[in-house]
């Protein structure tokens, strides 16, 4: 279905959108002027002669790395949040974290459809803010993924450090990881990157599932389970971050679908990622907190036995390394298309920070928070601002997407708040050490 044929991608290119992304409607050899809806060229154009092509993904490719870039190291925080927060209210926020960002996801999918030309956050914020848009859009999705790559090369470190019994200095295993990241982000289009995101995909599950037998055949916990848990603000939102975290593959969604045979089919993809995500985490999470009990680990495989959890992290591996390769490749792109950066800021964060569950958080509620929930929020209201109250359904919808600001921001706000508070008061990490982190 074409965004024009679509009941709720009425919405065209805004008039008022700035000149640098407005590109002139031709009739015959003459130009009009901007009073006529403009037209807005395809992110990599006409194709049809290129030596290299890349919108060659097919709906299931783009899903799958949706799913590698998404459904990663996330979940490995998340059997700790139903510790930290109780079973019911855990389920709850994963359920509706879920939709919401699914909602968003959407929303991100009729912005593009309305803009053609958008490939990433960037070319997002120029039609919003014009220039001052694109730079502090491209600046936020640059940060935004260097410190998940960071995330992902902290992860290594902690997995080979578990696996080895801290063979080596952690720095090594980090620089280890950072070569390897580097080479796996040479491939240049997202369709060869996609059948790594298969094997990624696998990994994640296959470690988590084995986790989840192992804990449950050793039932290291014999106690009960707490339905709510008695904590406090400061521990309940950190763990929240880490939920918002593990939904934060927003970011993105512009580039995947640039790369789309048909963008239309955008929709598919995303609910392939959404289904898969939420319907993993809460099985896993779940299960692991049921028999791992309180004290289970952040990350989760080093809950079962110190054998199982050396199997788990050596399985869990290539998604350790390919969903940090998955979002390198969306930095690349960037840069293909712009300007070129050091990307070895990644490698700085992750030894910088080596506490797993304070980097996540850091990272959900500096960028996650908008990325995921308040900027689809903005494009909405965008493409929508002249008929914000014209039906029933549109008030309603303008309700949900002011709110999805509101919630970004209080994400942000506390966010940084409890996580900066973890970075400062965590005596279980030190920055730039070879200290054994697993």
């Amino acid at each position: 279905m074409s965004p024009s044929a679509h009941p709720s991608l009425d919405a065209v290119p805004r008039q008022d959108a700035s000149p640098e992304v407005q590109h002139h409607y031709k009739q015959g050899d003459e130009e009009t002027n901007y009073d006529k809806k403009p037209v807005y060229q395809d992110a990599f154009g006409d194709e049809q002669y290129a030596e290299i092509r890349y919108k060659v993904l097919s709906w299931w490719q783009a899903g799958f790395l949706m799913v590698a870039e998404t459904v990663s190291i996330g979940i490995l925080s998340l059997p700790a949040v139903v510790a930290t927060l109780g079973l019911v209210p855990a389920i709850i926020l994963l359920l509706g974290l879920g939709v919401i960002s699914t909602y968003t996801g959407y929303t991100i999918g009729q912005f593009r459809w309305a803009y053609p030309h958008v490939q990433s956050m960037a070319d997002a914020g120029e039609v919003l803010l014009g220039k001052f848009g694109r730079e502090l859009f491209g600046m936020g999705q640059w940060l935004l993924i260097v410190f998940v790559m960071a995330s992902h090369l902290l992860t290594f470190t902690v997995a080979m450090n578990s696996i080895t019994d801290h063979g080596t200095c952690s720095i090594v295993f980090g620089v280890v990881g950072l070569a390897i990241s580097y080479i796996l982000c040479l491939p240049r289009t997202a369709a060869k990157v996609s059948y790594l995101s298969i094997g990624s995909f696998l990994s994640v599950f296959s470690a988590v599932m084995i986790v989840v037998v192992a804990v449950g055949v050793e039932r290291p916990w014999k106690g009960g389970i707490n339905a709510v848990a008695d904590t406090n603000l400061y521990h309940a939102f950190l763990a929240v971050c880490n939920i918002v975290f593990s939904f934060s593959g927003h970011v993105a969604f512009f580039s995947f679908i640039a790369e789309l045979k048909d963008p239309r089919e955008y929709p598919k993809s995303l609910f392939l990622l959404q289904g898969t995500d939420t319907c993993l985490y809460i099985v896993s999470s779940v299960v692991i907190y049921y028999y791992a009990g309180p004290g289970v680990t952040s990350p989760a495989l080093g809950s079962a036995s110190p054998l199982i959890g050396k199997i788990a992290y050596g399985i869990a591996l290539p998604t350790i390394i390919i969903g940090g390769v998955v979002n390198g490749h969306v930095a690349c792109k960037y840069v293909y298309v712009r300007i070129f950066r050091n990307s070895d800021l990644a490698w700085i964060i992750a030894s910088a920070i080596p506490v797993f569950n304070n980097l996540l958080g850091l990272i959900a509620s500096l960028f996650a928070s908008w990325f995921t929930y308040g900027f689809s929020g903005i494009f909405w209201l965008y493409l929508n601002w002249d008929r914000l109250f014209s039906t029933p359904t549109k008030i309603f919808l303008t309700i949900v997407n002011f709110a999805m600001i509101g919630i970004a921001a209080c994400i942000c706000g506390l966010g940084l708040y409890v996580s900066g508070k973890a970075l400062h008061d965590s005596p279980s990490g030190s920055s730039f050490s070879c200290a054994n982190n697993a």
